[in-house]
């Protein structure tokens, strides 16, 4: 039977970078889903040692393992010709490099994955093949698929009264918070990216959560008029202009943004300058 392009085919919509899994597209191929396995949770790493002439076990950490995800369903093309493009685009798709995997749910959800297996394709007419695909998420995570992204200068006061005075008095200040907030509206701890533009010396970044506690970033070095210093709070990296690590320069603790919380990122630095500028982004996180 004939689709009309553009139309849902029911049921959940996937996104396997360009294809999307659960629609027919501008060809008139049907991606029918029939099975997603994976995404509702991953395995976990721990260990339990048996207590001593005693009931139960010594728990280790919790973590989570990577994520395979496996996804089957149906192609249904006009005629041979459609059917074999769309299985070199799905085969395509189904890339060894990172590929963006997104999960059209009441909130949309998202993870990075890769091909972890071969994929099975079987021809079952000329207009039918049935497919299998398992790819693999390095970083368990189904994260949000709306970036946030909030930026600020350096924290800085302008304006005030001068003299000599006349009346009626006007005072008039511009204050520069040099503060953010960033959100995790998810059900799993997320880690923030942040981004130092220059010209700025001995930066400090600081995130308060709800309770009071801070933790703080130092970079201990200058970054110079137009360079951009990438801290990655998840892969532990800090990359100047995309291409040198900077790791070295950098101390403090870690920040994570917990489940269902706000926190406010701040910073500040030897001196001020107008330019420089610092940029948080996240995406809430679930498990």
């Amino acid at each position: 039977m004939p689709y009309i392009p553009g139309a849902t085919l029911g049921g959940r919509r996937v996104d396997l970078g360009s294809i999307s899994l659960g629609m027919t597209d501008a060809a008139g191929v049907a991606w029918h889903l029939r099975e997603i396995e994976g995404w509702s949770g991953s395995e976990v790493r721990a260990e339990y040692s048996a207590r001593e002439a005693d009931h139960g076990a010594w728990n280790s950490p919790v973590y989570l393992s990577q994520r395979p995800i496996t996804l089957s369903g149906l192609i249904e093309a006009p005629n041979l010709n459609a059917l074999d493009t769309a299985v070199e685009q799905l085969l395509a798709a189904c890339a060894v490099t990172d590929t963006t995997l997104v999960v059209y749910e009441t909130t949309p959800k998202q993870a990075v994955v890769r091909r972890s297996g071969k994929p099975l394709v079987r021809h079952l007419t000329d207009r039918v093949a049935e497919y299998s695909l398992l790819v693999t998420a390095g970083d368990p995570r189904r994260y949000s698929t709306t970036l946030q992204s909030q930026s600020t200068a350096l924290p800085s006061t302008t304006g005030g009264l001068s003299v000599p005075l006349s009346v009626p008095l006007t005072i008039s200040t511009t204050t520069v918070a040099g503060s953010i907030t960033l959100v995790n509206e998810g059900t799993f701890a997320t880690r923030p990216v942040f981004t130092l533009t220059g010209p700025v010396t001995n930066p400090t970044i600081t995130v308060q959560y709800p309770g009071g506690a801070v933790k703080a970033l130092l970079y201990s070095s200058s970054i110079d008029t137009g360079d951009d210093l990438v801290i990655d709070t998840d892969t532990h990296s800090v990359v100047l202009n995309d291409a040198v690590s900077r790791r070295l320069y950098l101390s403090g603790q870690w920040p994570e943004i917990p489940p269902g919380t706000a926190v406010e990122v701040g910073w500040y630095a030897d001196t001020y300058n107008a330019a420089a500028l610092l940029t948080g982004t996240c995406r809430s996180a679930w498990i």
